[in-house]
């Protein structure tokens, strides 16, 4: 979360970034390959001041991490690490509305909460120009690898091709999706036969017909991005970081 807040002030800018990992996520420092569980040793990286510019993902028109709409203003909201809509976005949903439990257990009820009623989302993908439609249980936009704490939803997404990497898992049954969510921590889920992935660097994600859907929200580095259609690009060395 501060991560994505610290992005929309300094991209672009070329001020430097030093990450000292003390978040529930650490995404962004995992990318990166800094320390997750040691601050002293990440903060010697940052004392260090060896420098690293990287890509980021970009959506125009956006005031900020949480805008609901387009402004207008020509301004740009900036995520790290990934990008996400689709049932996962929809659990963290359902979690933010929950005020008990708190913590890990949150996510867990409601993801149990939002399989009893899920179904495939029907998407409409731009993809440099390249129109797709899929039925899909998620489509995510990766600058980097992973999110959640580790999930490698986007394996193989690097933080500095100038690219983004569009993965979209397929329509599949409730079972096979519990069955599948484990491989994401290693990033084996890339041989199921419901994934695809795009390498791009501009998508506008859309779902069909969203007056009868239930609005689908994107996530991005954990944190609420705002509803779909939404356009994303890739912005080039966008950030400097301390590693």
């Amino acid at each position: 979360g501060l991560d994505n807040r610290v992005l929309q002030a300094v991209a672009g800018t070329g001020t430097r970034v030093g990450n000292i990992a003390a978040g529930s996520g650490n995404d962004a420092a995992r990318s990166l390959g800094l320390p997750l569980r040691d601050p002293r040793a990440a903060a010697d990286r940052v004392i260090a001041g060896r420098i690293r510019m990287i890509d980021l993902g970009r959506s125009p028109g956006r005031a900020g991490p949480g805008s609901a709409t387009d402004t207008g203003s020509g301004e740009s909201a900036y995520f790290a690490t990934v990008l996400a809509a689709g049932f996962d976005a929809l659990v963290n949903e359902r979690a933010n509305q929950l005020a008990w439990p708190r913590g890990q257990m949150r996510y867990n009820l409601a993801t149990l909460a939002e399989l009893r009623t899920f179904r495939p989302i029907h998407y409409r993908l731009d993809l440099d120009g390249r129109e797709v439609e899929v039925e899909a249980m998620l489509v995510a936009v990766g600058n980097g690898p992973s999110f959640g704490g580790g999930l490698r939803i986007t394996e193989g997404a690097l933080l500095d091709d100038g690219l983004l990497d569009v993965v979209v898992i397929g329509s599949m049954s409730r079972t096979e999706l519990v069955r599948t969510y484990p491989k994401l921590v290693r990033g084996t889920h890339v041989t199921h036969p419901k994934y695809e992935l795009h390498r791009v660097k501009r998508v506008h994600l859309a779902t069909e017909r969203p007056e009868k859907l239930q609005k689908i929200v994107a996530y991005a580095d954990g944190e609420r991005f705002g509803p779909l259609p939404l356009r994303v690009e890739c912005a080039p060395r966008a950030l400097t970081v301390i590693v």
